[in-house]
């Protein structure tokens, strides 16, 4: 029972040091000019808080084997996994549609938005949403850098775009639109498709194709990738804080038998 409250006490002060990391790291993200960064500052200073909250109670409540403390903090810690298992299977649910479409003559694929499931066509389609979305991928110059890394019509056929570079920086190859360089495609050619993409697509790097569907697209995969990512880390930290909950548990009755026993 001793060993439940020293392991508990040792992983909230851990985790609380994480905490303090996190608070700093939004501090710093709250200095860059950078809109897009700026507007993860309230959520990164919120996580670090929460954690450092929790930590707190969680810390103290072993320091001082208090039932009440431990049982505050067990809760709060069974709410969270919770929270992490809904989040993770609605994760997996959403980014479980939507894939590629492979191109002749290119080693890259390309998107389509009505591949997606309806949560990510909600959120892309959203007027503000693409908005601000379309405004960071501007600021990126992650097309404007494709000039520079392909320098030429060759290296730049062969390339394996992102699934980003490859919606947004480009016009739909259906178009039929014949490529000069990385960045620059020649539009005085009739595009041999009706898709809406191919009028929307300039060379104007403020513009390129950002109001396509094919980087709406081309954003849904790579929000899906980043999602199954986290998706799987969140089961290893499921797994990870359900041991520290039964830690936690340990340590309760630990400190309910004190209690007891003085009384």
């Amino acid at each position: 029972m001793g060993t439940s409250n020293f392991v508990i006490r040792w992983i909230n002060f851990l985790t609380m040091l994480l905490a303090i990391a996190v608070a700093i790291f939004g501090v710093w993200m709250s200095t860059h000019h950078d809109g897009c960064r700026k507007s993860l500052t309230l959520p990164v200073l919120g996580l670090g808080g929460f954690i450092f909250l929790v930590s707190m109670i969680g810390f103290l409540g072993a320091l001082k084997k208090n039932a009440i403390l431990l049982w505050i903090y067990l809760i709060l810690l069974c709410m969270i996994l919770v929270a992490i298992l809904v989040f993770t299977v609605l994760a997996f649910i959403i980014t479980n549609n939507g894939s590629g479409h492979n191109v002749s003559g290119l080693r890259y694929k390309e998107y389509q938005l009505k591949d997606y499931s309806s949560w990510f066509l909600k959120q892309l389609n959203n007027t503000d949403n693409w908005k601000q979305l379309k405004s960071c991928l501007v600021k990126s110059e992650d097309c404007n850098n494709l000039a520079k890394q392909y320098k030429t019509l060759k290296q730049y056929k062969m390339a394996k775009l992102t699934p980003i570079e490859a919606g947004c920086c480009r016009p739909p190859s259906e178009c039929g639109y014949p490529v000069v360089n990385a960045s620059y495609y020649d539009l005085s050619f009739h595009p041999v498709s009706s898709n809406e993409d191919c009028k929307l697509y300039k060379n104007s790097r403020v513009v390129k194709c950002y109001n396509c569907d094919s980087c709406k697209a081309g954003v849904a995969q790579y929000m899906k990738t980043e999602w199954r990512v986290v998706a799987i880390f969140n089961l290893a930290l499921f797994v990870v804080l359900s041991i520290i909950y039964f830690v936690g548990c340990c340590a309760r009755r630990s400190a309910g038998r004190t209690r007891q026993s003085k009384v």
